[in-house]
């Protein structure tokens, strides 16, 4: 298994795995398992690969099984709920700093084929993701959906991300979460 960030070759290969695993197109019955709320194209994906360098993949020969995402909010801001955030980012507070556009930046969506959840890939790529952008900044952010456990549970047991707030948005519920980029901060 080869983590690396992804290059233009690989966004055909990100998308099927991504189609498997996005609430408009998992099959029902893998829902309870976790899922993907955001839809990408594959120029979406281009500019988050050339102007980021921000999706980073795990891939055994030509196959992506799995990818995390992340990236300056500015990048985000074209998505309403990212938008969203992005107003609120000021009335936030961690590890002593007011979050800004500046100094955090958004993470995820994660996503890994079943055939490796319970796996240690979760951490592997995540850790991978976190090496690369602590590089340009000490805070990540993201959100998961109260109505996908599992991923909630992942991110804080697993990642140990912290809840530092519960918001509204388009009719949803969710957590925000953050984590240090630093890793004597995450101790």
């Amino acid at each position: 298994m080869q983590l690396k960030i992804a290059q233009l070759s690989d966004i055909d290969a990100v998308l099927k795995l991504h189609a498997k695993y996005q609430v408009d197109t998992i099959k029902e019955e893998d829902k309870k398992d976790g899922f993907v709320t955001t839809a990408f194209t594959k120029e979406q994906l281009t500019k988050l690969i050339i102007e980021e360098q921000g999706l980073f993949i795990a891939k055994e020969g030509e196959v992506v099984l799995a990818y995390v995402m992340a990236a300056s909010w500015q990048f985000w801001s074209i998505w309403p709920m990212f938008a969203h955030m992005i107003k609120d980012l000021p009335n936030l507070e961690y590890l002593g700093q007011t979050l800004s556009v500046d100094n955090s930046y958004q993470y995820g969506p994660i996503c890994i084929d079943k055939s490796l959840r319970g796996t240690s890939m979760l951490h592997e790529i995540f850790e991978f993701s976190l090496k690369s952008m602590s590089k340009r900044y000490p805070i990540l952010v993201t959100f998961v959906n109260k109505v996908n456990p599992r991923s909630v549970e992942a991110h804080r047991r697993k990642l140990g991300l912290k809840v530092i707030q519960e918001f509204s948005y388009n009719g949803n519920e969710y957590y925000e979460m953050v984590c240090s980029t630093s890793k004597e901060n995450r101790a």
